[in-house]
C-alpha cells in the first residue's frame, strides 16, 4: 500500500510538470489552454480518492502553485482571460473540497458499516455458541437431578451426562481454537500426498454409510508450499461434510490438477445439496443445520485455504449435490 502511494504522489507530480511545462510552451495558443486547465483536475480528482478530502486539498493547493503565474504579466492579454482563469482556479478548489469531502464521507460510513457487521457476527455467534451449550447443559443438570432422586439407571445417566460434557467440550474447543490465528510453516510438499492420506482418514466413516469415496489425482508429485497438516485439515473438513451429506451407495470423489498458476483440489458429491440460504452462510462460525457438530468445519476450511493465498468456492444446489473447488498458488 505504501508503495502505491509512492506511485500516485509520483504520478500527481509527473503529471502536474508535463501539464504546467505545456501550458507555459504553448501560451500563445488559445485552444490548447482550454483543454490543459481541466487537466489540472486529474491530479486534484487522484489526491481526493487516495488520500481523502486531506488529499485533495493538498494536491489542489500543489497544483494551484504552479498554475498561479499564468494568471500575471504576459501571460494575460485581457480581464476576461483574467477572471476565466480565477474563476477555473476557484472552480478546481471547491471541486477538490467536494470530491474530497464526499470520499472521506463514504470511508466513514464503510467503517462504520464493517463495524456493524463485526458487532452483528459478533452477537450470532455467541447466540450460536450459547444455544448450543444450553442442550447438553439443560441434559447434564436433568440426569443429574434424576440421580439425585434415584428416579433412573445410575450408569446410563452418567454416560449421558459424560457424553454432553464432551459436546460442550468440544464446543468450547472449537470455538477457541478457531479464535486462535493460524501459524503456518510453509514447506515444498506434494499436495496429492496429502489429498491421499486426507481421503485414508475419512475412509472409514465413507465405508460405515456406504458411501464410495474416489480419488481422482495425477500419478505424478504436485508440489506446492504449504503447511502440511493444516492443509490435510482443511481437506478431511470438507470430506466429511460430503460424505454425511451423502446417502448410502452414493459416492464422492476428490479430483486435482495444476497448471502454471496454481493447484486445484475438487471435491463432488451427490448428496442432499444445499439451498440458497445455507449456501450463502456456508463460510459463517457456527452455521449448521445439522444435529450434529459445531458448525466451524467449513469456516475453519476457508481459514486455511485464504491462510495460503488460495480461494474456496463453492456449488451447491438442493437434490444435485455439492461442488467445492480450492485453488492454491503453485510454488507460492
Amino acid at each position: 500500500m505504501e508503495r502505491k502511494k509512492v506511485y500516485l504522489i509520483t504520478f500527481v507530480i509527473v503529471f502536474t510538470l508535463v501539464v504546467t511545462y505545456l501550458h507555459y510552451s504553448i501560451f500563445r495558443q488559445q485552444a490548447p489552454h482550454v483543454i490543459l486547465e481541466e487537466l489540472y483536475y486529474i491530479p486534484v480528482l487522484l489526491g481526493s480518492l487516495f488520500f481523502g478530502l486531506r488529499g485533495a486539498l493538498l494536491t489542489y493547493l500543489f497544483v494551484s502553485a504552479f498554475y498561479l503565474p499564468y494568471l500575471f504579466g504576459e501571460w494575460v492579454s485581457n480581464t476576461l482571460d483574467l477572471i476565466d482563469r480565477l474563476l477555473h482556479l476557484f472552480f478546481s478548489g471547491i471541486f477538490a473540497l467536494f470530491a474530497g469531502s464526499l470520499i472521506d464521507r463514504g470511508r466513514k460510513y464503510q467503517k462504520q458499516l464493517e463495524k456493524d457487521r463485526y458487532l452483528a457476527g459478533l452477537g450470532q455467534i455467541a447466540a450460536t455458541i450459547v444455544h448450543d451449550l444450553k442442550n447438553p447443559l439443560i441434559t447434564i443438570l436433568g440426569f443429574a437431578g434424576r440421580i439425585k432422586t434415584g428416579k433412573t439407571n445410575v450408569d446410563k445417566a452418567i454416560q449421558t451426562i459424560i457424553d454432553s460434557a464432551d459436546s460442550m467440550q468440544k464446543i468450547v474447543n472449537g470455538t477457541l481454537d478457531f479464535a486462535k490465528s493460524i501459524r503456518l510453516e510453509l514447506k515444498e510438499e506434494d499436495i496429492m500426498n496429502i489429498i491421499h492420506q486426507a481421503c485414508d482418514s475419512c475412509r472409514l466413516k465413507a465405508e460405515e454409510k456406504d458411501v464410495t469415496l474416489t480419488v481422482d489425482v495425477p500419478g505424478h508429485p504436485v508440489i506446492a508450499r504449504i503447511d502440511c497438516l493444516y492443509m490435510q485439515r482443511a481437506i478431511i473438513n470438507l470430506i466429511d461434510n460430503s460424505i454425511e451429506a451423502s446417502l448410502k451407495g452414493q459416492a464422492v470423489t476428490i479430483s486435482a490438477w495444476s497448471d502454471k498458476n496454481e493447484v486445484v483440489v475438487k471435491l463432488k458429491d451427490y448428496g442432499s445439496g444445499m439451498d440458497r440460504e445455507t449456501l450463502e452462510n456456508i463460510f459463517l462460525p457456527f452455521y449448521s443445520k445439522k444435529d450434529k457438530g459445531t458448525g466451524l468445519g467449513m469456516a475453519m476450511a476457508k481459514k486455511i485455504v485464504e491462510g495460503h493465498h488460495g480461494a474456496i468456492h463453492v456449488k451447491s444446489r438442493p437434490g444435485l449435490g455439492t461442488e467445492i473447488i480450492i485453488a492454491l498458488p503453485y510454488r507460492s
